[in-house]
């Protein structure tokens, strides 16, 4: 069954433009929820330029559906991963000057590294998925690692799409597609049963996960551990 979550990041980017509080991205967690959404994403930056600690602390207290932390695998972020405990944790590569992430981490190239982040959050209950360019190799390192999710990259395939592909017959647009599908079929099997784990990860959990005739619960008491 295909969910839907919904990346945020850019609610608190507007705020910090703006030098105040609000747009609240947590408020707009709670609105996509109250819209359906089964998982709110969010990445939290080194530079910390839109996204705060704060906020991750109160998605993870007040929003009742499951939360994806984008972040760099190093242990200053997997030491926050551990305490917040989302339901996924998405490794990405991080550039100061780049105003979206721009490409995909390159797992073949930091097996060892990743490994033990990835073993640590693990052993915390979560699940981690890496944001990989469409190639073969990265997704073979992906599962020789321990990620249980790849999500590939596709911005040659938007960039070719948009410069040559809107023409029907233009080679440039099947190209793209053709490499996102071979890294699509290369994903181990569990990845793709796993995208929003039940959070804590248990069996029971699972199976308990979403309710038959969810309830929508007010914005803002604390969410029960």
């Amino acid at each position: 069954m295909i969910e839907l979550g919904v990346n945020i990041d850019h609610v608190a980017t507007l705020r910090e433009a703006r030098h105040t509080y609000e747009p609240d991205p947590v408020w707009a967690a709670v609105e996509a929820h109250l819209g359906g959404a089964d998982g709110i994403t969010v990445h939290l930056r080194e530079d910390r330029r839109h996204i705060h600690d704060e906020d991750v602390r109160r998605l993870r207290d007040l929003v009742h559906i499951k939360l994806n932390l984008e972040m760099a695998a190093n242990d200053a972020m997997v030491d926050i991963a551990c305490a917040l405990r989302p339901e996924m944790a998405m490794l990405v590569p991080e550039g100061r000057e780049e105003v979206t992430t721009e490409g995909g981490l390159d797992v073949a190239g930091q097996e060892d590294t990743l490994k033990v982040a990835i073993a640590r959050l693990a052993a915390a209950g979560i699940v981690t998925s890496v944001f990989v360019d469409a190639e073969l190799a990265q997704v073979e390192s992906a599962a020789r690692v321990g990620a249980r999710v790849c999500e590939v990259h596709t911005g040659p395939y938007a960039h070719a799409f948009h410069a040559k592909g809107r023409d029907a017959e233009s080679p440039a647009g099947p190209r793209g597609r053709s490499r996102a599908r071979r890294a699509a079929r290369a994903t181990p099997a569990p990845a793709a049963q796993c995208l929003w784990p039940a959070r804590g990860s248990p069996a029971s959990a699972a199976k308990s996960w979403p309710p038959s005739t969810p309830s929508i619960p007010p914005p803002f008491p604390p969410c029960a551990a």
